[in-house]
């Protein structure tokens, strides 16, 4: 089963600060305040509400993780079913 296949209901989730930690897990895709892009969830910490994530769809090459605080999550979205093969 893909990541893509976990959303709930096939819908985007939006969030919020009270409730975005409980809904997000590891290898969802969502989008970011001030990006257009799409990143993979790829580790949480729900005590420090703090998440690591990656851009979507990832070089297999390229290694670029950071981590964000949670609230900056605007809606959780489908990961598309393709990769970047550079």
């Amino acid at each position: 089963m893909s990541f893509s296949k976990l959303v709930e209901n096939k819908n985007n989730l939006e969030f919020n600060s009270n409730n975005s930690f409980k809904k997000l897990y590891k290898g969802a895709c969502v989008k970011i305040k001030n990006s257009q892009k799409t990143f993979q969830v790829i580790g949480i910490n729900p005590e420090t509400k703090v998440c690591w994530i990656r851009e979507w769809p990832f070089a297999l090459a390229v290694n670029k993780t950071f981590s964000l605080e949670i609230n900056q999550i605007i809606l959780q979205t489908f990961c598309s079913e393709s990769f970047n093969e550079k």
